[in-house]
């Protein structure tokens, strides 16, 4: 598999006329290589040019992780004096001859550490952005893939059904959320999940991504849980709102609007349709229901070994659906100072639609 993901890089690569890309520690690593690296105050780079092995230029202590690949890579280690680390960076470049080279970056995970050193090292190479390399290689997800997509999702919806009932007036945010982490923890997530769940009630739910907090739970709030597991790298991500008693009947309408929309950007999903018709097919609805200046944000965004990555659900985005791809629909209402909603499920394209992968119930349900 790792062979068939390399092939598929330099195809991109040739079509966007890179010579070489340069990784930092992250998902793309991870998906070439199948080892995971993090980031640290040591530098770590992969230097991968068409035709030519790999250059793994990473700290002497991480060497023994090269054996786990079965992608065949030259190392370049160093130790543990850092006037000694862009030697190591130069002699890969010596190696691998880049003068003049157009060296292509993912550009939300390299650090200025490590650029530093791979333009001291290359003077003459240009450096330039290589996200629709990346974004391509990694969006269309295969069967092993979607089955770890599938099992994540799994665990997500056993986990929070463990913490219900535990869910009642007086409990706080960081309560529910603590619980909400261990429950997913013991359920088969990574040890690292995809975010750290959202937990937020009352006023606290019209914000988007409200961070939990102290505030206790309260008779009448909205409260919204958006929640995701891990499993062998890639993630799901889940959002549901829950009532803590009774509603106030504007409360109520919003919620019932918000479902209507989560139906229609589910339903929406085909392959060869815009990626940004799903954000109007939901957003549509909730325009109608005259609630569509409190519905602040895209639909969706693709999920995989990242909780946030390509196909971005927003309007405008002419970007196709594929069969293998798949993206989060979350559409939500949020009244200042009142409360919010939002419904969020994992969507994947097949080649005569979309499925659902996440199935926990979307109707209102008062705890």
């Amino acid at each position: 598999m790792t062979e068939a993901r390399i092939e598929h890089l330099k195809e991109l690569m040739s079509r966007h006329k890179i010579d070489t890309i340069a990784l930092n520690p992250g998902p793309t690593l991870t998906y070439l290589t199948g080892l995971e690296f993090h980031l640290m105050e040591r530098p770590t780079v992969m230097l991968y040019q068409k035709g030519h092995k790999p250059f793994m230029i990473m700290p002497g202590l991480e060497s023994a992780k090269l054996t786990g690949s079965s992608l065949k890579m030259h190392s370049v280690p160093f130790g543990d004096d850092p006037s000694t680390w862009q030697e190591a960076f130069r002699a890969a470049f010596k190696h691998m001859n880049l003068e003049g080279a157009r060296i292509g970056l993912e550009t939300t995970r390299m650090r200025f550490m490590e650029m530093n050193y791979l333009q001291t090292a290359a003077p003459t190479a240009r450096f330039v952005p290589a996200d629709q390399i990346f974004g391509d290689l990694r969006v269309v997800k295969d069967e092993n893939e979607i089955k770890d997509m599938r099992r994540a999702v799994d665990i997500a919806q056993q986990a929070l059904r463990e913490v219900l009932p535990k869910i009642k007036p007086g409990v706080t945010e960081t309560e529910i959320a603590g619980e909400l982490t261990i429950a997913m923890l013991r359920a088969g997530s990574d040890p690292e999940l995809p975010f750290s769940p959202i937990v937020a009630s009352g006023p606290n739910s019209a914000n988007p991504h409200a961070a939990p907090t102290g505030r206790k739970l309260e008779p009448g709030d909205l409260l919204v849980i958006d929640w995701g597991a891990r499993v062998n790298g890639y993630c799901s991500d889940l959002t549901r709102t829950f009532a803590i008693g009774n509603l106030d009947p504007e409360i109520e309408l919003i919620y019932n609007t918000v479902l209507l929309a989560n139906t229609a950007g589910r339903a929406a999903g085909k392959p060869g349709l815009a990626a940004g018709e799903v954000d109007c097919a939901a957003r549509e609805v909730i325009d109608q229901a005259g609630f569509g200046e409190f519905f602040t944000h895209r639909t969706g965004h693709g999920l995989g070994m990242e909780a946030h990555e390509t196909p971005y659900i927003f309007t405008g985005n002419s970007e196709k659906l594929e069969p293998g791809m798949t993206y989060t629909v979350e559409p939500g209402i949020y009244l200042p100072n009142k409360g919010g909603v939002r419904i969020e499920d994992d969507v994947l394209i097949t080649p005569d639609g979309a499925i659902s992968l996440s199935d926990y119930p979307r109707e209102l349900t008062i705890l």
